[in-house]
């Protein structure tokens, strides 16, 4: 790995005068071919006020748009850090590092920018600084907002942002107003409701862009609406009352000439997080789930030796088992099942858990947010002391910068009791998980629950899956599935968790073909090496993912037949390998054929409707 290469050179600017030069305040990407710019301009109403722009292969990807953050009009400090600016100073940086992740979609991740920090202070004798800290990747551009310590402005109370994204005309957007919600293509103007990030754009001459953010563990969830034609600003999920030194999420825009790069390159997001704060990781294990749907001890048992044949990791004891979820009478302390889930209430869970651990299988259990928020700090120690390996955590409070905060330090209080996370529910992930890996996944995604279509599973790759692992809850022999089987093998190497939730409605009785789910018995769910090879959001998508030296690839269309031919050049040249292929067989079930292949052979996929192909090559 190669180190920090250090500060390559520093000006400074004297507060009464700023003497620019073109470049004292642009930066640009290793490669060249992405630029950040800064000045003050000004405005009918907002003299001295930043903008910055952003450019791509020397062609507007975001044009001239205003910087800021206003101050909590009901606060006991109100200021604007938007316009009547100066800037005292401007920094730049160079990192040339990389990094291995505990787990990932990659076994090593490029940490490569150039760096921008311009110190702003704001009317005389306000006192205080603000930081726009700026990086420019070869993957895209991140930009923040900065307070260190000042004696002088301790305290901020921030009701609203100003940070504006002006769009080149006749952009198309991937709009959606909810982390579990429903994409649709749609120009940039006139949204009832502010758009979920990630937000994917595709600008009108063939580039395409995807507006996130990065490390949002102690700041509001920030959405986007319009402001005009083309033309986005940042909509924050309520004020902030936090004292200094204190950072704002970053915003990142990543750009590329396919969209597939977008997914491919979306490490972007978790190099903006702080390195992994866990000391020994050994515990943390990603694998295959499957849920306990009777909730009983015969049901456990029998699940677990299904876990055994098919080569499942843990089991799971969803709502239910210590009563209703919602009531607050409910005690996740005590084993107490909800009679509308089991009118038995026979699930003996140590005996469960003891069955499970002897068969080399985990348990994780869910838990409502409501018995989260009262019993946090007794569950935790007490679930370790049971043997659980991890929790779910259900129906969590997103957006607002109080639970924000909470659900943050609820991660990390679970590292220190050796317990991994799924954080169910509208919780969208931003990269926490290179600090804090024992949060394996989370949901925030349409996925199985809800029945998704063919075309809306086309989008989540260059959608919600650019932010980072999502637990979709497969289902596989389900009569509400509009899917085929073969669309339904594929996903899992489409689709990224290190917890791969499989057979979400399902019992082991539901399975008797068992060569119909053998491709997913010994799928990974983590990777050394990610390729998108090919697809279009909302038509269809191919990805292939290895594994030591074995390559997994998943092929999805849309709602129309389709067919697909990939290149193998991603193989090693001049080796042979076995390809096994699973693929619908037009009757409703999967048809296997195997056959040895190399770098320069080619494989093709005749996709049914709603279709889709899942192939394992095996080096030999």
């Amino acid at each position: 790995m190669t180190r920090l290469l250090g500060i390559l050179f520093t000006l400074f600017f004297l507060e009464k005068g700023l003497a620019q030069t073109p470049d004292s305040l642009r930066i640009s990407s290793p490669n060249g071919l992405l630029t950040w710019s800064i000045v003050l301009r000004d405005g009918p109403e907002s003299p001295q006020s930043p903008v910055y722009e952003i450019t791509y292969r020397n062609k507007p990807l975001i044009q001239p748009s205003r910087l800021g953050l206003g101050g909590n009009p009901a606060g006991s400090r109100p200021f604007n850090w938007d316009k009547n600016l100066r800037i005292v100073s401007a920094t730049k940086r160079s990192q040339q590092s990389s990094w291995k992740p505990v787990w990932g979609e990659r076994s090593e991740i490029p940490d490569r920018y150039n760096e921008l920090i311009v110190s702003l202070r704001n009317g005389p004798g306000s006192g205080g600084t603000m930081q726009i800290i700026a990086r420019a990747y070869d993957e895209g551009v991140a930009f923040r907002y900065f307070f260190p310590e000042d004696l002088r402005m301790q305290i901020l109370e921030v009701g609203q942002e100003m940070t504006f994204f002006n769009l080149p005309p006749k952009t198309k957007a991937l709009y959606t107003d909810h982390a579990q919600g429903s994409y649709v293509e749609r120009p940039v103007e006139n949204w009832t409701k502010a758009a979920q990030m990630p937000l994917t754009l595709k600008l009108d001459n063939g580039t395409w862009a995807c507006i996130t953010q990065a490390e949002q563990s102690s700041y509001p969830l920030v959405r986007l609406k319009t402001a005009g034609p083309d033309q986005l600003v940042s909509q924050l999920a309520g004020e902030i009352t936090e004292a200094s030194p204190f950072a704002s999420s970053w915003r990142v825009v990543l750009a590329a000439d396919r969209p597939g790069d977008l997914l491919e390159h979306n490490y972007l997001i978790q190099n903006l997080n702080p390195p992994n704060a866990i000391k020994d990781v050994s515990w943390i294990k990603p694998g295959r789930v499957m849920r306990e749907v009777t909730l009983s001890t015969t049901g456990a048992k029998n699940l677990v030796d299904f876990a055994v044949e098919q080569h499942i990791d843990y089991i799971h004891f969803d709502a239910g088992w210590y009563g209703h979820e919602y009531e607050i009478a409910s005690d996740a302390t005590t084993v107490n099942v909800d009679p509308r889930r089991n009118p038995k209430g026979d699930l003996d869970l140590p005996e469960a858990i003891r069955y499970a651990k002897s068969k080399g299988k985990k348990v994780i259990l869910y838990v409502n947010h409501r018995a989260l928020e009262r019993q946090l700090d007794t569950l935790l120690p007490l679930y370790e002391s049971w043997g659980v390996a991890g929790i779910k955590y259900g129906f969590v409070h997103t957006g607002s910068h109080h639970w924000t905060v909470w659900l943050h330090d609820a991660i990390r209080k679970a590292a220190k009791h050796h317990l991994i996370l799924d954080i169910h529910d509208e919780y969208s992930p931003t990269g926490f998980s290179r600090t804090y890996p024992n949060l394996l996944t989370q949901e925030g995604v349409r996925g199985n629950e809800e029945w998704p279509d063919a075309t809306h599973n086309t989008v989540l790759p260059f959608t919600r899956y650019i932010a980072g692992a999502a637990d979709y809850t497969f289902c596989f022999n389900q009569p509400r599935l509009t899917n085929t089987k073969g669309h339904q093998l594929a996903l899992p190497v489409i689709y990224f968790s290190p917890l791969q939730y499989l057979y979400w409605y399902g019992k082991p009785a539901d399975f008797p073909d068992r060569q119909e789910i053998e491709f997913w018995k010994d799928l990974p769910t983590v990777w050394e090496e990610t390729k998108v090879l090919d697809g279009t959001p909302g038509q269809f998508v191919s990805v292939a993912r290895r594994k030591g030296n074995d390559w997994f690839v998943g092929t999805i269309t849309n709602t129309e037949a389709r067919k697909i031919d990939l290149p193998l050049t991603f193989l090693e040249p001049g080796k042979r390998y076995t390809l096994e292929l699973y693929e619908d067989d037009g009757t409703g079930k999967v048809r296997k054929q195997t056959r040895t292949v190399t770098a320069k052979d080619r494989l093709t996929a005749n996709l049914l409707p709603s279709g889709g192909q899942a192939v394992i090559l095996k080096r030999n």
